[in-house]
């Protein structure tokens, strides 16, 4: 679903500033290589990653979710020197790709790529983190949230995507819903009513939702 007018959207993407070289070349191999190649985050919601961590200054990133790896190069590219970004997918076919473009990057020090369940390599990671991007399986995103919720320090925020599922969150026939949109549903108005945290969607793509630890 577009949510904006197609003109409009390239009047976007071309006064939005553009990204490392290795940004393009890992989107013409992902277009040109891997299934479902929107699930990439891509220039426009990449800048907007970038752009959000050099607000947020953090120190230490959790990405659920690193697909070809292109929003974890994005979240890194905003690090300070001694920052750390840790990545995790369950995708092992897609190793070989993330490793070459982590490579690629220069970024081989500053992350930590899991090859795994998130749900069970989160609860082995014995440190904090100032941002969590979750990106993964909507069915387990209000589990992911509950995953992280405490090892993340008042002030700090978690960005979930797709979080407008293509507009099927609007479905007034809930019979009719497949999982992942009750899910998407389900997760969306668990974090809105949760006291700990607050919430902004920015109908970026297929939505962002921003939330603070407060």
């Amino acid at each position: 679903m577009d949510f904006i007018d197609k003109d409009l959207q390239k009047y976007i993407d071309d006064h939005t500033a553009t990204g490392p070289d290795v940004l393009a070349e890992l989107d013409r191999e992902t277009y040109a290589n891997v299934m479902v190649p929107r699930m990439l985050s891509g220039h426009l919601q990449g800048r907007v990653l970038t752009m959000l961590c050099h607000m947020i200054k953090p120190n230490n990133v959790l990405e659920i979710g690193t697909y070809t790896g292109y929003s974890a190069l994005c979240l890194t590219e905003a690090l300070p020197s001694n920052g750390k970004v840790v990545t995790i997918d369950i995708n092992e076919e897609l190793e070989d790709i993330v490793r070459k473009y982590i490579a690629k990057s220069g970024y081989d020090d500053s992350i930590d790529y899991y090859v795994g369940d998130a749900l069970d390599v989160i609860p082995t990671l014995d440190m904090s983190f100032d941002l969590v991007f979750i990106d993964a399986d909507k069915g387990n995103y209000s589990n992911y949230f509950d995953l992280v919720i405490d090892k993340i320090p008042i002030g700090g925020f978690i960005i979930a995507d797709n979080v407008l599922w293509s507009g099927k969150v609007l479905d007034k026939n809930r019979r009719k819903l497949d999982n992942d949109t009750e899910a998407i549903i389900a997760f969306n108005k668990k974090v809105h009513e949760d006291a700990r945290v607050e919430n902004v969607i920015f109908p970026i793509r297929d939505g962002l939702m921003v939330l603070r630890k407060i």
